[in-house]
């Protein structure tokens, strides 16, 4: 059984989604980012066959809908992320899971594809069980999904410049130079800027945040950024 592992940060205020101010305030952005995150976790808690685990930096007891945010992932493992940098932060919360779930393959997404359905996830798993890794890149040029069958992999992330537009044809090449069989999944829209976050809106409209992202749009001025 494949481990689903989400990598987030507490939606804090001031602390997630800075770049969608302006049009947001910081207390609109961590809004917006908590209902990324919750929208997240339960298309992860839906998707069949897998162990879901989280890997926080921060606490819920700080951020946006913190009490819920908990109670979803009430059950679930959930590791502090440590490291110095973002690449480090990832490798270790690999290398966590693997020490925790020897044996065990791990898909690892973030918070910031609410769009990514329970259907999509089942998909990248089934794709991970026919080779060493799977990799899907995001519109920006990073990426929104890595998949491990060995998750000790993931240390080649640790010479990978992250957020970059490079960021995903540098880890196929990082993971390629150890041997891995690599596959491509779907590519998707990462939620950076308010561009993104209506688009992408527009993808999951029943969501929780395409509904913040609606009450943002409503407080906008007429003739404001849209």
């Amino acid at each position: 059984m494949t481990v689903l592992l989400v990598v987030a940060k507490a939606p804090v205020v001031g602390a997630v989604k800075t770049r969608l101010c302006p049009p947001a305030t910081p207390a609109q952005a961590a809004r917006i980012a908590a209902a990324a995150l919750r929208d997240t976790l339960d298309a992860v808690a839906a998707t069949p066959g897998v162990i879901p685990a989280l890997a926080l930096a921060g606490r819920f007891a700080d951020a946006e809908d913190g009490a819920d945010l908990a109670a979803t992932v009430a059950g679930w493992p959930v590791l502090p992320q440590r490291g110095d940098d973002f690449a480090a932060r990832l490798a270790y919360a690999h290398a966590d899971v693997a020490a925790a779930y020897p044996g065990r393959p791990v898909l690892q997404i973030g918070m910031d594809t609410p769009q990514a359905t329970p259907a999509r996830l089942a998909a990248a798993v089934r794709r991970l069980g026919e080779t060493d890794a799977v990799l899907g890149p995001a519109a920006d040029g990073g990426w929104w999904a890595l998949g491990l069958r060995d998750p000790r992999h993931a240390a080649a992330l640790r010479a990978v410049p992250m957020s970059t537009p490079a960021t995903g044809r540098l880890t196929w090449a990082a993971l390629a130079g150890r041997g891995l069989r690599v596959g491509a999944l779907p590519v998707l829209r990462d939620v950076d800027g308010w561009a993104d976050a209506l688009a992408v809106a527009g993808l999951v409209p029943d969501g929780r945040f395409a509904r913040e992202v609606a009450a943002l749009r409503r407080t906008l001025v007429p003739g404001g950024r849209r």
